[in-house]
Parts: C-alpha cells; structure tokens; sequence
C-alpha cells in the first residue's frame, strides 16, 4: 500500500487542488474527441474508437484509462455528434465520465470549423477502505471510513479546424469547477480545475508513398507549468505509421521531460486502423516502473472520398 500513497502523492487527480487532473494519452491524435467536442463531424464517415491506457507497468495503484468513443457526421457534414465513455483508475479512486458531443460546422476554405459543445455526468468513487494509515484516520474528518461516491455534472466546448493538410484545435472540456472531495460538503479541499486544450498537426508529402505528421497538444492548467506532447509520424503508403513522441513535464530536479514514446499503426483492413505505443519515463519515476503502454482500434464505416483507405488516423 505504500506505493499506492507515493502514487496519490505525486499525481492522483482528484486530490489536487490545482495541477494537471485530467488523464493523459500518447496517442492523443487517435483521440481527438475526448480533448475537444468540436472534432464531432470532422470525418465524412461514422467512426468508433477504443483506446485503452496503462500507465508506470509494474508501479501498485498507476493509473489505468480506457475509453470508448463515437461520432458521425449529419446534414452534410454541417452536424457533428459524438459521445465518450470514459474509465479512470488510479490507487484507491475510480471514475467513469460519459460525454454527450454536438458540433456545427462551418465551411472554411479548403476545411471547415466545428463549434463544439459537451455535457458530462461523472461517476467518482473511492475505495477507502483499503487503505492503511500511519495515525488513526478517525483524527481527519477529511478522511472518509467507508467506500464512497458521488456524482458531478459538467459541460464545456471548443473549436476545431480541419482540412486535408492542417488542423488546429482550442477546447475547455470542462467549464464548472466542481467539488471533487470525498469530505463534508461544506468543506472543499479540491475542486475541478479548467484544463485548455491547444492542438495542431500538418501534413507533407516527402514522396508518392510516404508523408510527415508533425503535432503537438499542449495542456494549461493555472498555476502549473505548461504541459506538451511533440511529435511526429512518418506515414508510408497512408498504411502504416511509424511515430516517435516527447512528452514535456517530469519533476522539479529532472529537467529531462516526462517520458519519450514509440508509435507503431496499421491499416488493417479498408475500414480498422490499430495502433500501438510504448513510453519510456524520463523522470525520477523511471526507477520504480517499466514504462506506460497504450493499444487503440479505430473502425470507420465506408470510405473517405479520394482516399484508397478511411484513414481514420487523419484529421
């Protein structure tokens, strides 16, 4: 149990009353619309998505993510909707969060622009009965005795820009700041705290069969430094990619970033895409864990005009 303590020390979301709360993914350009509800309708096909996430292999109580996610476009492609279904693990807490996406599009040159809005329920639990104290946990009120849960409602939005080389996007998917402790509700020891989303990628042609997909997601949360993920995907005969990835962040005497990760996907079939990365930890965690794994399957129904494949992968 003591390392399910180091790990709520150091990261747990939901005990934080400022800091980075919200789950992070290496593949985040495979999930696009759990970071910004504009993405909604961006394809011209429907597209479902399962990403599952394991964080710090071998470290007691690291988190766990796992997500299952759709959307389509209506009216032709002047609607976009979508939902989430999000699990979240980590130490003694577990939530799962539903989203409900919609996203009107705009035309825009060669692109178009979703305005998008969400609403979320979240379902927050933690398990206190399994952990161990060194003083008597009676002494804090703060500390519940028993398994507890609560629900929380929250809604956000974002704009997002897509067109067959380019996209950008900025998104709050949270707007309320809400009470996230487990104590008398007259007493609040975190909150919520809003997290902006910025994201962009651009496509170039290096030959006939094969491409460059630099992107980047920056995250901001007040009062924390800055967060990022750079990376760049080399994409051959629109089948495979082949990614790397840096992750800024770490901790305070280890400058070096948090983590680099390894992308590897494939077009398995006219419509599924399955993708796979692996990250090394650079920071001081890198002694206690064996790196974090991530494995994702995307299914797009029909065909994407002018592409020989769906493509699931771009914007």
């Amino acid at each position: 149990m003591k390392k399910i303590f180091s790990i709520i020390i150091l990261c747990l979301p939901v005990l934080m009353a400022y800091g980075q709360q919200d789950r992070q993914n290496t593949q985040f350009m495979q999930y696009k619309l759990g970071y910004n509800p504009g993405y909604a309708g961006a394809n011209e096909s429907t597209c479902i998505a399962c990403l599952h996430r394991s964080q710090w292999l071998g470290l007691e109580g690291a988190p766990e993510f796992t997500t299952l996610s759709f959307n389509m476009p209506l009216f032709n492609q002047k609607v976009g909707i979508g939902a989430n279904l999000e699990r979240y693990k980590i130490g003694l807490f577990e939530s799962y969060t539903l989203d409900g996406v919609y996203s009107y599009r705009v035309r825009m040159g060669q692109g178009s622009l979703g305005l998008g809005v969400q609403a979320s329920v979240r379902s927050l639990g933690g398990n206190f009965r399994m952990a161990t104290a060194t003083e008597d946990k009676t002494a804090d009120q703060s500390i519940p005795l028993t398994d507890e849960n609560k629900i929380l409602a929250n809604f956000g939005a974002g704009l997002y820009y897509s067109s067959p080389r380019f996209y950008a996007g900025i998104s709050i998917p949270r707007f309320l700041q809400n009470n996230v402790d487990f104590a008398d509700e007259n007493q609040v020891i975190s909150r919520e705290v809003n997290h902006f989303y910025f994201m962009g990628g651009v496509t170039f042609n290096l030959s006939d069969k094969a491409k460059l997909q630099p992107q980047t997601l920056i995250k901001y949360v007040a009062n924390s430094p800055v967060d990022a993920d750079i990376n760049a995907n080399l994409i051959i005969n629109n089948r495979y990619i082949f990614g790397a990835t840096y992750r800024l962040g770490g901790n305070k005497d280890n400058s070096s970033g948090e983590s680099i990760d390894v992308l590897l996907a494939a077009q398995l079939t006219e419509n599924l895409l399955f993708s796979m990365s692996y990250d090394f930890t650079l920071s001081d965690l890198r002694d206690y864990n064996s790196g974090s794994i991530e494995a994702a399957f995307h299914y797009c129904f029909g065909k994407s005009q002018g592409e020989e494949y769906t493509n699931p992968r771009f914007f």
